[in-house]
């Protein structure tokens, strides 16, 4: 990770099993908030490689269905724990599996619907992408 001095592009997915339900990950980075399982996108990466990877390194799971849903500027929040200026592009995504293998990122994880979801403790970027998968949800009639 560089200290460039430019924003830093990131992916992140709301990852949902075979029942809708989405996954949320409990990280120290985002003091102890549920967040969106994701991370930077490398140099010669695409955004969804990016997502395909570190969705594998910090939950063991393969994802599928990969959509873009929104991007979101983070300037500076307080919600992670190092001043830094992000672009979050968020994608929604399905997976077969539960069984999450979490690295050291992230201390808890839960499975949730995204109305049950919205009433965790997390940041409210977390929040917007749920937002928008609900939207979706109900425009696309599923």
């Amino acid at each position: 990770m560089s200290n460039s001095g430019y924003p830093e592009p990131t992916a992140g997915a709301l990852i949902q099993d075979p029942e809708g339900r989405i996954l949320l990950l409990k990280s120290h980075k985002f003091k102890d908030l549920y967040t969106i399982p994701g991370g930077h996108i490398e140099l010669g990466e695409t955004a969804e490689e990016a997502l395909r990877r570190e969705i594998r390194e910090e939950t063991g799971l393969e994802i599928r269905d990969v959509e873009f849903l929104l991007y979101q500027d983070f300037v500076f929040d307080d919600s992670f724990w190092k001043k830094k200026h992000f672009i979050f592009l968020d994608f929604a995504c399905r997976t077969d599996c539960t069984d999450v293998e979490m690295n050291e990122e992230a201390q808890d994880y839960v499975w949730s619907t995204p109305e049950e979801a919205l009433t965790f403790p997390i940041d409210k970027y977390t929040a917007r992408a749920i937002e928008a998968l609900v939207s979706r949800r109900s425009s696309n009639g599923k």
